[in-house]
């Protein structure tokens, strides 16, 4: 009969599965290329699997939320649990009385129950659920019952009717019976099978709990016909011999279903509708698929130990003769049902209830895809010390303090073909190239610029100052190689007192380039004020111009040249 009941309610199960979800567990598996970049933990895990770690908007205020903060600013080593949802769930099934009565299983008229419950985790492995359970559960001898007599009517099964006779029932007994209950019981539930090394999730969990709580039931018996007088069975049962299934097909079809009695049972406590009330410790096992995250259906298996041998009616098994049975086994509850749970919403960020949520997620995440975790700076192999790394560098025998572009080659400003640190003519006219091995040009000077200055050119004595160019690799920093090349035009102007110097930067085209060219250009020239004690007025402030924002160059002012050396910046809301 047991396997009946198993096979009836486990196929139920399944169907349910295959006609609900079948279509979605047939649809093919997306495809993401290994090395794709967009298949992050944050795509993998975070988006459609389980939560965000480092979403503070799962922890609740309070010591979980000062955890969070803890482990964010890496004074923690584990994050706090989040904020997990509860979940609500019905559910039926097969509802048995196993004593000496036997039981009758619901295909065979037999009785049946509903729940209800409510669960809350509390961790990864344990939650506590509250389950209310109302079932009707129908016993039937599949054999007679013989030797009971009026004086032991408290122990057996005789109704009250008879409890004045004195000889024995005309003749065997086949017991009926049919007990209503109602049970309220706190589980302790344990799952560990979320705790998953090979994959983020599953999608089946087994689960296992101890529970405790109280029954309440009452028992009835069918022992008396429509004329209010006891069942002649020699009549009913025509082959008390034949197959159990014959017998009990014989009585059913022969007794009515008034179940009139209430059966015995001394001793006992009472509560509302005359119930007899029992402390009602169980134990139970049970499977759930999740649907989604938010339903899950289940089959479960709930065993009640009542210490109570009266849940069907009689504390004998048949042919026990005239004397009560001492130190008798008590009877038990078996619950076999199939549920539904839906995960309740809440207008707080909430993951699911943590029994789904393998722990390991965060920590596998952070090992292939770090966000939270600590890692050294890189160190790039740079052998000629010029700031491009040996793997993007175009000259990478480039001597010790030289500025370099962008590729690790020496800056040629001009470009005639001549590095920076060996053109004696550091901004040769295009016109005037090429130029010889020194970087210098043949372009002869204008007539308008002759006889100036005692007959030299239009910079006139000025000329001593030579001209260059500034690369700046990050925002505003003079470099050693910098402070060098600064310091050198710092002694040429303290050699040439009366002169001034241009300081040009590169940058035009949008607002923010501009605001970079004036901040390196003003970065130059405190720099040789603060640090050269050259003073600002001998500098001539340009910025904005063609080229490079991180291109900075200087040269002598002409004659007649003349501009600002403080100009407010351009666009200072920029950062």
């Amino acid at each position: 009969m047991l396997q009946k009941k198993y096979l009836f309610l486990t196929g139920l199960f399944v169907v349910l599965v295959q006609v609900l979800f079948g279509q979605e567990s047939q649809a093919p598996a997306a495809k993401v290329p290994a090395a794709s970049p967009q298949w992050s933990n944050r795509d993998m895990t975070y988006r459609g699997k389980n939560y965000d770690v480092l979403d503070s908007s799962y922890y609740p205020k309070g010591k979980r939320s000062k955890q969070y903060h803890r482990y964010m600013e890496h004074q923690e080593l584990f994050p706090p649990k989040p904020r997990n949802k509860w979940e609500i769930g019905v559910g039926l099934g097969l509802y048995n009385v196993i004593g000496n009565v036997p039981t009758q299983m619901l295909w065979e008229g037999g009785g049946g129950g509903v729940n209800v419950n409510v669960r809350k985790s509390i961790g990864y492995i344990f939650s506590l659920r509250s389950q209310f359970i109302y079932g009707v559960g129908r016993n039937i001898d599949r054999q007679a019952t013989t030797g009971y007599d009026a004086p032991y009517t408290k122990y057996g099964y005789t109704p009250v009717f008879y409890a004045t006779s004195t000889n024995r029932l005309p003749n065997p007994v086949y017991r009926a019976t049919r007990m209503e209950a109602s049970m309220l019981s706190l589980d302790l539930m344990f799952n560990a099978y979320n705790i998953n090394f090979h994959q983020a999730r599953n999608k089946i969990a087994f689960f296992g709990y101890l529970g405790l709580g109280g029954l309440a039931y009452k028992t009835r018996i069918n022992a008396l016909d429509s004329k209010y007088q006891p069942y002649e069975f020699s009549t009913i049962v025509k082959d008390p011999g034949a197959k159990n299934s014959k017998v009990r097909k014989d009585l059913k079809s022969g007794m009515d279903k008034t179940f009139e009695s209430a059966a015995d049972n001394p001793g006992k406590t009472h509560i509302l509708d005359k119930k007899t009330l029992d402390f009602a410790p169980s134990i139970g096992a049970g499977i759930q698929y999740k649907i989604d995250k938010t339903w899950n259906i289940q089959l479960e298996e709930r065993y009640v130990f009542p210490n109570d041998q009266y849940l069907d009616g009689s504390p004998f098994g048949p042919n026990l003769g005239n004397t009560p049975s001492s130190g008798k086994a008590s009877d038990a509850v078996n619950y076999f049902s199939i549920g539904i749970n839906y995960n309740l919403n809440s207008k707080k960020k909430a993951v699911e209830p943590l029994y789904w949520i393998n722990p390991l997620d965060h920590a596998y995440s952070e090992l292939s895809y770090p966000r939270h975790m600590i890692l050294p700076n890189p160190v790039l192999p740079d052998e000629d010390g010029d700031g491009i790394t040996d793997q993007f560098d175009k000259c990478p025998k480039t001597p010790a303090g030289i500025a370099v572009d962008a590729h690790g080659c020496p800056l040629d400003t001009d470009g005639d073909g001549v590095p920076d640190y060996k053109d004696k003519q550091l901004i040769t006219p295009t016109e005037c190239q090429p130029v010889d091995a020194d970087g210098v040009g043949h372009c002869p000077c204008p007539d308008a610029c002759k006889d100036l200055n005692g007959g030299g050119t239009k910079n006139g004595p000025c000329g001593s100052i030579g001209a260059g160019t500034l690369l700046f690799t990050s925002a505003n920093h003079i470099t050693t190689g910098m402070e060098s090349q600064l310091g050198v035009l710092a002694s040429q102007m303290l050699a040439n007192p009366t002169c001034k110097v241009v300081i040009l930067g590169g940058g035009s085209g949008s607002k923010a380039k501009e605001q970079h060219s004036w901040e390196h250009v003003n970065a130059v020239i405190e720099h040789m004020s603060e640090k050269n004690n050259i003073s600002r007025d001998r500098f001539i402030f340009k910025y904005g111009e063609a080229g490079d924002e991180n291109i900075v160059t200087y040269r002598s002012a002409n004659v007649d040249e003349s501009g600002t050396n403080n100009p407010p910046p351009p666009h200072p809301e920029i950062k």
